[in-house]
């Protein structure tokens, strides 16, 4: 009996939050490992593009497979019979956050995210908010009991970065990470023999 192949296709959701650079880096991994990606960006996201990047709109979409304007409710990705291996919001804002913990869905990134969590699959928010009120701490605490996991883009100084595109590319590979799927892109731990020696002297 023949069984079918897991669905090689993931949902990218940017949102206004600051970090459109961690969006871009899920982009182009997945594309590396030639995974299909149906990427829609909010209108917040795409002033923020503007605003931190020299990345033109389009040649921001051009990284993904597939693109959705964000009020468009007809899209593949607002029904649960369109298989993806699940969705991850990079970055995620406080009202996307807040729209998934609440079930309210006004956007297509939140409807998204609603749709894969109510099929039982993975959904990770890299969530970009300091400091926090209650209010974000209980929006976080719904979204992790609804089976959504908040993986907040905190630097590894272990693996002493040289670089911030050294940081962005180890959150965005430790966050895809969260769905099976190795970038081989970062030094992972293996104990303090596998620290990389100082790579330059501190003054």
């Amino acid at each position: 009996m023949a069984t079918s192949q897991p669905v090689q296709r993931m949902i990218v959701g940017i949102t206004g939050a600051s970090g459109t650079v961690y969006g871009i880096r899920v982009l182009e991994a997945l594309r590396a490992m030639k995974i299909e990606s149906h990427l829609v960006i909010s209108k917040a996201g795409d002033q923020t593009r503007a605003l931190e990047t020299d990345m033109s709109a389009s040649a921001l979409r051009a990284l993904a497979d597939h693109v959705y304007a964000p009020g468009d409710i007809a899209a593949a990705i607002s029904s649960g019979s369109f298989h993806t291996m699940g969705m991850i919001v990079a970055p995620c804002s406080v009202r996307t956050l807040s729209e998934i913990a609440t079930g309210v869905t006004s956007s297509l990134v939140a409807r998204a995210a609603d749709v894969c969590l109510k099929e039982r699959r993975r959904v990770v928010l890299m969530f970009r908010e300091t400091p926090l009120h209650a209010g974000h701490i209980k929006s976080m605490l719904a979204v992790t009991e609804m089976g959504a996991v908040v993986a907040v883009p905190v630097p590894a100084f272990y693996a002493r970065p040289r670089t911030v595109d050294e940081i962005v590319t180890h959150s965005v590979a430790r966050a895809l990470d969260l769905f099976g799927l190795d970038t081989k892109t970062f030094p992972r731990w293996t104990g303090p023999s596998g620290v990389p020696k100082q790579r330059r002297t501190a003054k």
